[in-house]
């Protein structure tokens, strides 16, 4: 019976993939559960200064051919632009997410470029070489490169991305003092990525990975941590708790508890979201083969009734039923 149960559960979270698709199951109902309501205004106490459990100051460079990493492992259009910004006088690495996915033995959905190029200057030089180059965005402007049909991004050391000035002000305070600029570089970029094992560059021209936030430490024992203090991050991108549950559920990650602490206090804050924002997470979230993990990770923080609450009540009613079960076969045997 407790086997029966648990399948029809699981035959409700995979229908969900296919529903949650559609966007007018957006629900504005409030979650229940241990959530504590945050108002939209800000001010400078939501942010309170300090340096974070991480010191960013003790940046770690690995051998990145002693890790299993190779620059022949990088596609073709983005080794073309890393290679031309570096003919052009500039530094370039790969940073985020596909540094992580080479670590892992995975392949890439795609390769993001940081370059110490400005990025207008670096939309010119692709330009110069017959290639379409854009630059979009308004929070955080990146260069969208068009090679043979790919799309490669490049985002510049000098782009900050706009934020609030409470939160500005606390970064700064972790900004270490740094001995040379591509240290002041690396910190400053660090500060702003969301976890720690989407934190690391890489350098395919001298076969070194930069680690400043225990990245690779974090990537070895499978914990999911923010790099700044989880509220702070969360509070400033609620959206980094929906990726969170992405790349968690897509990995096998373990959230680390201070992040799973921190999603209880700022869960509320998703439904705030932009829209479109929401979709785009979500989507991403139930398209790389790892649907059902997310929507676990979803139901759990009491977000996934937002927009799929008849679904949820009974996932909980069946959660109900399966305890009440467990407890006669305790008291039987």
């Amino acid at each position: 019976m407790l086997r029966t149960n648990n399948n029809n559960k699981r035959g409700v979270l995979t229908r969900m993939k296919t529903l949650v698709n559609n966007s007018h199951l957006f629900c504005s109902s409030s979650p229940k559960g241990p959530m504590q309501d945050h108002s939209s205004s800000e001010t400078e106490s939501d942010y309170p200064l300090g340096r974070g459990r991480i010191d960013i100051s003790k940046g770690k460079t690995f051998d990145a051919r002693k890790l299993g990493i190779t620059s022949s492992m990088i596609s073709g259009p983005t080794q073309y632009v890393l290679k031309l910004l570096q003919d052009k006088g500039y530094k370039s690495y790969l940073v985020g997410g596909c540094v992580r996915d080479l670590l892992l033995n995975r392949t890439p959905k795609d390769f993001d470029v940081v370059t110490t190029a400005q990025l207008m200057e670096a939309r010119r030089q692709f330009r110069r070489s017959a290639r379409r180059a854009d630059v979009v965005g308004r929070r955080f402007p990146v260069c969208l490169v068009h090679i043979k049909g790919s799309i490669v991004e490049v985002t510049s050391f000098e782009t900050e991305s706009k934020t609030s000035k409470g939160m500005e002000k606390v970064l700064h305070s972790m900004l270490p003092k740094c001995n040379n600029k591509e240290n002041r570089y690396f910190c400053k970029s660090t500060l702003r990525r969301d976890f720690t094992i989407n934190s690391l560059f890489y350098d395919p021209f001298a076969n070194k990975i930069y680690d400043y936030a225990n990245g690779i430490a974090d990537l070895r024992s499978l914990k999911l941590e923010t790099v700044i203090p989880a509220q702070l991050s969360f509070k400033d991108d609620p959206g980094r708790i929906l990726r969170g549950f992405r790349i968690a559920a897509r990995l096998g990650l373990s959230l680390s508890r201070e992040t799973e602490a921190a999603i209880w206090t700022c869960s509320s804050l998703v439904k705030d979201l932009n829209k479109d924002r929401m979709m785009i997470e979500l989507n991403y979230m139930l398209s790389y083969g790892a649907s059902e993990s997310s929507l676990c990770l979803l139901w759990k923080f009491k977000l996934l009734q937002f927009w799929l609450p008849v679904h949820v009540t009974y996932l909980d009613e069946q959660a109900t039923k399966e305890d009440g079960q467990a407890s006669n076969m305790l008291m039987v045997s």
